[in-house]
């Protein structure tokens, strides 16, 4: 059995953090079955030049950049799902889903729209880039503007990825809305959510604002947030009959230091739910000669979860990390729509 056989033995899904075509091949055989994409992956695969015919052809036609920018994104995700569709069609919609973010710039700073106007927005494009495919999943964020589509969006038959969590609070504000939803579905045995909650973006904002945690809490912060908030979602979702698993994905599970295993929080969260690894990690798990074993229960010390919960404020550490997430979420954006702009 390789590392990721056995990391998938244990009850693990592995989605893969891209849509780059050759990743997808190498992922889906080593035991793949979804994967998820942004625009930071779509601008790095456009810049390899692999995609230029596709670009070239788009530009005859007359189109302009931000439609050649979703363009290649459906391409590119719709390509990635018609390898999984035999997994969705396997587990009965459980498995086997690629999600698809809607416009990032809706969170631009700059943007005047108030969060019920983007609400709006989300919903329609939701729909929009929803209609017509069986194994795609729709991106939002917790944002004010994401929460409060989610409802209708669910309600109206997507599936929903709400993205960039960092804590219990988005998480439960995101839950409850996709519940609500999910209850005005008469398909209730179609109903599919996941929550992202982001693990080593906290760690880093743990190193860099709360550097008064012992030693053996600082770097724990993320993985020790996120299992708490997974057993909240399995409980939560346990007795509610729905069909299909409402899951936690782990993402941002790529190490930042190079002196820390990049298998760390691979490891961490081994055993349930969806980890939306980088190829990158994937490689060096595949490399590692690891046998994985479930961890997903396993919480550090009593001293180590006290010093965790007297320290870390939840309000600043969202508020931090959201501002700077949002700066990742539209940025990169900008910068696909800067690079369509040279490629023309």
């Amino acid at each position: 059995m390789t590392p990721l056989q056995s990391l998938v033995a244990t009850g693990t899904k592995l989605w893969l953090d891209s849509v780059d075509p050759e990743e997808i091949r190498i992922n889906r055989a080593f035991g793949a079955t979804g994967a998820t994409s942004n625009p930071i992956i779509i601008a790095d695969l456009l810049k390899t030049g692999r995609f230029d015919a596709d670009l070239k052809q788009l530009i005859a036609e007359g189109h302009d950049d931000e439609a050649i920018a979703w363009a290649m994104t459906d391409k590119l995700v719709k390509a990635a799902q018609d390898v999984f569709l035999p997994v969705w069609e396997e587990t009965k919609c459980d498995d086997g889903w690629v999600s698809f973010e809607l416009d990032p710039l809706l969170e631009d700073p700059a943007n005047p729209l108030s969060p019920p106007e983007k609400a709006a927005r989300y919903l329609a494009l939701g729909q929009q880039w929803a209609k017509g495919h069986k194994n795609r999943m729709i991106k939002v964020p917790a944002t004010p503007g994401g929460l409060l589509c989610l409802e209708e969006l669910v309600a109206s038959g997507a599936a929903v990825n709400v993205t960039l969590i960092f804590t219990e609070r988005q998480y439960l504000a995101a839950r409850d809305a996709c519940h609500r939803g999910a209850m005005r579905r008469a398909d209730k045995e179609k109903v599919k959510t996941v929550y992202s909650i982001f693990v080593s973006r906290v760690d880093v904002y743990t190193e860099r604002d709360v550097p008064g945690l012992i030693p053996a809490a600082q770097g724990q912060v993320g993985i020790v947030n996120a299992k708490r908030i997974w057993a909240i979602n399995k409980q939560f979702w346990a007795n509610k009959g729905f069909a299909l698993k409402q899951e936690m994905i782990f993402a941002s599970t790529g190490t930042k230091k190079k002196e820390v295993a990049p298998w760390k929080y691979v490891e961490a969260f081994a055993g349930s739910d969806i980890q939306t690894n980088p190829p990158a990690t994937n490689k060096a798990v595949a490399e590692s000669g690891k046998t994985f074993a479930s961890q997903i229960e396993s919480l550090p010390p009593a001293e180590v979860l006290a010093d965790i919960d007297a320290k870390i404020d939840p309000q600043h550490l969202e508020a931090t990390l959201m501002s700077e997430g949002l700066a990742k979420f539209a940025e990169p954006h900008k910068a696909l729509m800067k690079l369509i702009a040279g490629k023309r």
